[in-house]
């Protein structure tokens, strides 16, 4: 019979770019699982020669330990892992465990400047390690749905042989599990002041900071105070919007750059009274989420996977979160958010609404449902 979900199992994890979404994912589920884990990382950096030679690696260093006589129930990667490479260079009883792989993003619909400059390698990888294995794990609908399509699209470009029932086996396994996120503070009493504005993302070209710093220039023209911190990781280029927009907001900063101490990236959430976003690529939006549970009220557009996000604050109040996309109406919800801010608060019925209905992607709940979930891969005994 199938184990009982109560029983412990071993879990040997595999994490090849251990550091921002992916390290704050395996750490938090290791953290607030009941199961017994073996992690073992590569840094996060030159991301590319790690999806290439992280299978090479990471068996040579499993072998050893089933050398001295470990042993597992199961495998949990994520997407920078080619765990069909991994499972033909170990030995032993690890080649038929199952494996659970965490797609966190996807090398088919990765957001690139110029499409020319995809390695398409990268996508047949994401698809082989799909194929062995025994399930496959999305952050959301949205990123499952948009994997699916692109690979649809990708095989019919193919010359020939293409595997084009391999979507259809990786629908057939395939699930959503969201990340967790950690429980806020609790928010003190609103400061006096003017309405203070959070953009938390990846500072790069598809987060889309033009359309953000835009709409604040356009408060700004109509006089209208307002504090804004603009932080996330940053990579070797940086957008030049920043440059820019960090000298001629130099009066309205708060916090800007990459905060360093998780301290300050929580004290960032909970100081904010609007969270937003103007990205054109989310394949779940983790910094969103945190800033909902810590109270801020969200300004997000109607893409991506923004509707799937807030589905747990009720389809009733969703569409009081969502703008058109544009500039121009951005600005407008941000300018209506600044006189709320002084008035009657943005959040009309219930100041905590938000951070309830986030509630739901807490670590202590989201590592229960993926535990069980695991449990449930474990062949009959």
């Amino acid at each position: 019979m199938m184990q009982d979900e109560s029983c412990d199992m071993k879990v040997l994890a595999l994490e090849a770019y251990y550091g921002g979404s992916h390290k704050a994912f395996i750490d938090g589920w290791i953290k607030h699982s009941r199961h017994d884990w073996t992690l073992l990382t590569l840094p996060a950096n030159k991301w590319k020669w790690r999806m290439r030679h992280a299978a090479v690696t990471f068996a040579d260093r499993v072998n050893k330990l089933t050398d001295q006589g470990r042993q597992w129930d199961i495998i949990v990667c994520s997407d920078m892992l080619n765990l069909a490479e991994f499972l033909g260079l170990t030995t032993g009883a690890l080649q038929s465990l199952p494996g659970v792989v965490y797609f966190h993003e996807n090398q088919l619909t990765y957001p690139v400047r110029f499409e020319s400059e995809r390695d398409y390698q990268f996508a047949v990888t994401n698809m082989t390690t799909a194929l062995v294995a025994t399930a496959v794990w999305f952050n959301s609908r949205f990123h499952r749905d948009q994997f699916l399509g692109a690979l649809a699209r990708f095989l019919k470009k193919m010359p020939d042989y293409q595997p084009t029932d391999a979507i259809e086996r990786i629908r057939a396994k395939s699930a959503v599990h969201p990340p967790g996120i950690n429980k806020p503070p609790n928010r003190m009493e609103r400061m006096p002041g003017p309405i203070r504005i959070l953009w938390a993302a990846r500072w790069e070209h598809d987060k889309n900071p033009d359309d953000f710093f835009e709409s604040l220039k356009r408060l700004k023209a109509e006089g209208i105070d307002f504090r804004i911190s603009v932080i996330g990781p940053q990579f070797r280029e940086v957008p030049r919007v920043f440059a820019w927009a960090k000298d001629f907001f130099t009066d309205h900063i708060d916090r800007w750059g990459y905060q360093k101490d998780p301290a300050d990236y929580t004290a960032a959430l909970v100081e904010a009274d609007v969270i937003v976003s103007t990205a054109n690529h989310e394949f779940f939006g983790l910094s969103i989420a945190e800033a909902i549970a810590a109270g801020a009220f969200p300004l997000l557009p109607r893409r991506l996977s923004y509707p799937e996000l807030l589905e747990p604050v009720g389809s009733k109040r969703a569409g009081e979160f969502f703008y058109d996309g544009s500039v121009e109406d951005l600005a407008r919800r941000l300018a209506h958010a600044a006189k709320l801010v002084q008035t009657s608060g943005l959040w009309p019925f219930d100041a905590r609404h938000g951070s309830k209905a986030m509630m739901v992607f807490l670590w202590q709940n989201a590592a229960h449902v993926l535990d069980n979930a695991l449990q449930h891969l474990l062949p009959s005994l």
